[in-house]
């Protein structure tokens, strides 16, 4: 069982890895999308805020989904669907061919989202101490090559289906030959513990790790939307340094989710989730009073350090606080994912037209801040695995409704 447990964690990063290189191939390259289908600024903020409101609506459907199949199966054809419609996205032709492929895009990588951390939730609960942020650490490695090829796609003036065709076409086959490997707990609930009268209690506590992961994400969508834009347009950077400031997030996000499990396991998640966010806002400060490209970049290295432990731990959390029906959890839980893009980015785009673009990332420093009077949401359940009093491997493998 401990073999098929490495083999699931393993086929499981590789799906994390594959999502943080297609996320970051998209976001990365928005100037040249809008430039290659003639998006205007006014209508920019409607197509991106199309993909967070469809992803919303498939995690909602992979709740309902996970009650009648494996969320492993889920996971398994979601991920062909959104690398196929990365590559739609870049070889289209007309604004409704881009519609329809960011529509796909939208869908399907709310599925996986879901799906994804359902699984890494699970395998948590198996092995018995804080395993999220790796996941989530394999996630940045693979928005740094994406980063990394937006790069050198903008160094070479390549048309963007050149770009994504080679990354589709590795990724791809190698996501379906790993996702025999993952691995389902099965037997969740059908319902978050204390439906019916419980149902509001229930709701209570699900709702401040809501609002954490929607905060997170404003913070997060910002840089994903705007970096580039920003350091391109307000600090006057060049097209190919623009691409830089989202490569930067994403190593040192890497970097901080690398050692965010030794952190959790050694302080436990409350101190780690507070000291995320007062980095988190140090960095948006930085970044709105930077006075060029290389300190705006400092900033959005402090950002990284600071948002990237914040959306791990609120899974992870949602696993301990419900551990009979954590599929249902994390999938209402994404949600908020896609409330904080939907919120963020036009929010930070509306108010840098109409005020300015430095005042708009004061917005999302603030609400990283109001994170902290919620830290005390993540603290470790009675299983207290992740906060410093592991149990042993094998203790949640095969039993009953919390077993593989």
């Amino acid at each position: 069982m401990t073999d098929v447990l490495r083999r699931g964690r393993a086929s499981l990063a590789f799906s994390f890895f594959a999502q943080g290189v297609a996320f970051a191939l998209l976001v990365t390259r928005i100037p040249a999308i809008q430039d290659r289908y003639g998006v205007s600024d006014a209508l920019l903020p409607a197509f991106l805020a199309a993909v967070p409101i469809l992803a919303g609506v498939g995690s909602v459907s992979t709740e309902q989904l996970v009650k009648r199949i494996p969320p492993s199966r889920v996971l398994r054809w979601s991920q062909p669907v959104v690398l196929l419609a990365l590559l739609g996205v870049g070889a289209g032709e007309s604004t409704v061919e881009l519609g329809v492929s960011l529509a796909a895009f939208g869908l399907a990588v709310g599925a996986l989202d879901a799906s994804m951390n359902m699984l890494g939730v699970s395998l948590q609960r198996a092995y018995g101490r804080s395993i999220m942020l790796s996941f989530h650490a394999v996630f940045s490695l693979g928005g740094i090559l994406g980063a990394s090829l937006a790069w050198v796609g903008a160094h070479w003036h390549l048309a963007l289906w050149v770009s994504y065709l080679p990354v589709v076409f590795v990724l791809l086959p190698a996501a379906l030959v790993g996702s025999r490997w993952y691995v389902d707990r099965g037997g969740d609930a059908d319902v978050v513990e204390g439906k019916g009268e419980g149902g509001d209690l229930a709701f209570k506590l699900l709702l401040p790790l809501c609002l954490v992961m929607c905060f997170a994400y404003i913070g997060d969508s910002t840089v994903s939307n705007w970096s580039a834009k920003y350091l391109q347009d307000v600090l006057g950077s060049s097209e190919q340094l623009a691409t830089v400031p989202y490569n930067v997030y994403m190593v040192t996000t890497l970097l901080g989710r690398a050692i965010g499990d030794l952190g959790v396991r050694r302080f436990g998640a409350v101190a780690v989730v507070r000291i995320g966010a007062l980095v988190a806002a140090v960095g948006f400060g930085v970044v709105a009073v930077a006075p060029g490209p290389w300190v705006g970049m400092l900033g959005f290295t402090l950002l990284g350090l600071g948002l990237c432990v914040l959306v791990p731990q609120t899974f992870a959390a949602a696993g301990r606080l419900f551990p009979g029906a954590s599929d249902a959890a994390v999938a209402r839980l994404n949600v908020f994912n896609y409330v904080g893009f939907l919120v963020g980015s036009p929010l930070v785009g509306a108010l840098g037209d109409a005020w300015s673009y430095r005042g708009a990332m004061l917005v999302p420093m603030v609400l990283v801040l109001v994170t902290l009077v919620y830290a005390r949401s993540f603290a470790a359940q009675p299983d207290r695995y992740g906060g410093g009093h592991e149990r042993p491997r094998t203790a949640d493998v095969g039993r009953g409704s919390n077993g593989l």
